[in-house]
């Protein structure tokens, strides 16, 4: 990803979503040729000079310091995931980091342990980019019943979770709000690729669902930023019906970028009691097809 280009349309997607009279100008009566704030606008209340600014947005960073950065941020009132994203974005790349070949992560043998363990609890541990790594049996029985459980095991046959949001039809009918998980999901993705614009295999992930879902483009051209560790999924489950369904994203520390996300269902809710149900027509399928040491890698 170009980072010099991703710089500068969001810093235009952000002042372009800030109407002048939003920061105490008064518009000219006659018609503004730009929607939100100009260029001059934005520089002289961030207290920068137009040339330094229009630089930035022009993606050429040298000498700009965090100061100035958060200078802008305050003026664009970003929130907090979008001023550093601004952070990430404004900093170069090191010659290391864009020579260094990708790398094919796996989950270690104790988080599939912690997996196994977590009988009544769906979870998985997927990488930066969403790939699924593992997941233990109610995990694959809630989230993707319709793929092979060892699916996770073979970087070739890994699910992806933006991807089958997107791409997938049985995977994006088990969201009741889809919408709301699409923007979110893309919103993620963005801070990711910002802190990795070198991140070849996320670039391509990028590519190819840009190319085949306008939705996604639609969503990825608009520029959002969010981090989510937590929150609640609408469910409607093709086995067991509507579920509302906590969740928690926890990074694994020692990894690069890995997490743990696990689902939890309110005590003694119906979602709870559609959790038991699905763990129990889960097991049959999930031990004759997986009735097998953890790989080896």
């Amino acid at each position: 990803m170009d980072a010099s280009s991703e710089l500068g349309d969001f810093l235009k997607s952000r002042r372009a979503a800030l109407r002048p009279e939003d920061v105490g100008i008064t518009p000219h009566p006659t018609r503004r040729r730009v929607t939100g704030l100009r260029r001059e606008e934005l520089a002289m209340l961030a207290g920068v000079s137009i040339t330094h600014y229009t630089r930035l947005e022009q993606g050429r960073t040298t000498g700009v310091s965090d100061g100035l950065l958060e200078a802008i941020a305050r003026t664009l009132r970003l929130t907090d995931d979008e001023t550093a994203h601004l952070l990430d974005l404004a900093r170069p790349t090191t010659a290391s980091s864009r020579s260094a070949p990708p790398r094919v992560a796996y989950a270690s043998a104790s988080a599939r342990q912690l997996l196994a363990a977590m009988t009544d609890v769906p979870a998985l541990v997927m990488d930066r980019r969403g790939d699924v790594l593992a997941w233990n049996q109610l995990g694959h029985a809630l989230l993707a019943g319709h793929l092979a459980p060892e699916s996770p095991d073979t970087p070739a046959t890994r699910p992806n979770l933006t991807r089958m949001l997107f791409l997938d039809e049985q995977y994006r009918d088990l969201y009741a709000n889809w919408y709301d998980q699409a923007q979110l999901a893309v919103a993620s993705l963005r801070l990711v690729a910002g802190r990795h614009r070198d991140d070849r295999s996320l670039a391509e992930l990028v590519g190819q669902l840009c190319m085949n879902c306008d939705e996604f483009a639609s969503l990825w051209a608009r520029h959002p930023v969010r981090t989510c560790t937590s929150g609640v999924k609408q469910l409607r489950h093709p086995l067991v019906g509507a579920m509302e369904l906590s969740f928690e994203n926890l990074v694994l520390p020692g990894t690069s970028g890995q997490r743990m996300i696990a689902y939890t269902a309110e005590s003694g809710s119906s979602s709870e009691a559609a959790l038991r149900l699905l763990g129990s027509l889960s097991c049959a399928q999930w031990r004759g097809r997986l009735n097998q040491a953890t790989p080896s890698f």
